[in-house]
């Protein structure tokens, strides 16, 4: 039996390093304003930070990006795990205890993220609906896409649901409430406005008694959401597309991928427009009818258009622009771990009070830019690094954790 030995550079498919890094630029700016910056329309927003296009600039980024590039993330982990599972079987080990491997040094690193760094964080709950997904990964491709779909539309019954029965809450809840029971007895917090003051005004250690209860907080919010469905449906479609190397047919076809593209943007805009329109309401936790229509146009809109935005991407790549582009967005994509993480040691510094302490001090028109900026330099970073290594340091470390030992790192 041979021993296995991570993807090297030559062997990587550019295109989803190049989609990856746009993927994460896309979260970053989405997370900003709700995570970071902690802005909020109906408060009284004046100072140097703070736009007259504010709001409008919050409606667009409901309408072009909310939802969508964790959708392509997504997509692009489903696609990864296709190819680790192939790649294992072709050196004669066994893929799923291989990518097991994988999935849970992804966990622990992501739990060292939530706990340490960010209450944000979305790689240990990847890694969790990864091993859900091993478990069907077997299926036939037809049962597997049908799957995918029930899927992503599931959201829309199970809100239904939580609307006519409390018990349907109960996950949820229970996440919750072991939140605030943290809240009250470890960090001496008493409800949101305190939250936030603890963040603005707090040291690193106060920071660090906020992520203990944060944990709960967010996969409290990430199962009241129905993410488990919405992320492991976009799973199974990336596998598809990645198995037994679809996507090398996909990229080719331009008639399917316009065709992709064009009814993406024909169900997806309108589905999104609404999305915006709903999420300025800002009923959805309610449980009412608005926040069930938002879960409708949810379901029908987001994945429609982020499969339109990868077809497009798909598309522009051809071009000698888009080749261009692609070589330089793939480094920071390859690194796309550690950029996200990065995301949170800016994002935390800036705006949290062991940092600047800039929390409800930027509107969205600047954080939009801010991501930009910061995105400009990771592409710089990651350019240079991997001149001289061989991975992102994050990378790194996953992979001798995955491996069992320590990769070579620098470059000969």
């Amino acid at each position: 039996m041979q021993s296995l030995t991570p993807v090297q550079s030559a062997e990587r498919i550019h295109l989803i390093d190049a989609l990856r890094g746009i993927a994460i630029l896309g979260i970053f700016i989405a997370n900003l304003p709700v995570g970071f910056s902690f802005y909020n329309a109906s408060l009284p927003n004046s100072g140097p930070w703070f736009h007259p296009w504010d709001k409008q600039t919050v409606f667009i980024e409901h309408l072009l990006i909310e939802g969508k590039f964790y959708s392509i993330f997504s997509l692009l982990f489903g696609w990864g795990l296709a190819i680790q599972l192939k790649r294992s079987e072709l050196k004669g080990l066994t893929p799923v205890s291989f990518v097991r491997r994988r999935l849970l040094f992804m966990f622990l690193l992501g739990l060292a993220h939530l706990l340490l760094l960010w209450t944000g964080d979305i790689v240990a709950f990847y890694a969790l609906v990864g091993f859900v997904f091993l478990w069907i990964r077997k299926w036939n491709d037809r049962k597997l896409f049908i799957t995918a779909i029930i899927l992503l539309l599931s959201p829309i019954l199970l809100y239904y649901l939580k609307m006519k029965f409390e018990w349907m809450m109960a996950p949820a809840g229970i996440l919750y409430q072991t939140g605030e029971k943290i809240d009250i007895h470890v960090a001496g917090i008493g409800g949101f406005e305190e939250f936030v003051k603890k963040l603005k005004y707090g040291n690193y250690f106060d920071h660090l008694q906020t992520l203990l209860s944060g944990v709960f907080y967010r996969f409290g919010d990430l199962v009241f959401q129905s993410r488990i469905p919405k992320v492991l449906g976009m799973f199974i479609l990336g596998y598809l597309l990645g198995k037994d190397d679809r996507y090398k047919q996909l990229i080719t076809n331009t008639k399917l991928l316009w065709s992709i593209a064009i009814g993406g943007l024909i169900l997806g805009l309108p589905c999104n427009y609404m999305l915006a329109r709903y999420m300025e309401e800002g009923k959805y936790y309610n449980l009412g009818m608005e926040g069930l229509y938002q879960t409708i146009v949810y379901a029908f809109g987001v994945a429609p258009l982020a499969l339109a935005y990868v077809a497009l991407f798909f598309l522009a790549a051809r071009t000698s622009f888009g080749k261009k582009a692609v070589a330089i967005l793939q480094p920071v994509g390859k690194m796309a771990f550690s950029n996200y993480i990065l995301h949170s040691l800016v994002g935390c510094f800036v705006f949290y009070g062991f940092g600047f302490a800039m929390l409800h001090q930027v509107g969205p028109v600047y954080t939009t830019l801010f991501a930009f900026l910061v995105f400009i330099g990771q592409i710089i970073f990651s350019t240079l690094w991997l001149k001289y290594f061989n991975y992102g340091p994050v990378e790194w470390l996953w992979r001798s954790g995955t491996y069992g030992k320590w990769q070579k790192q620098v470059r000969s």
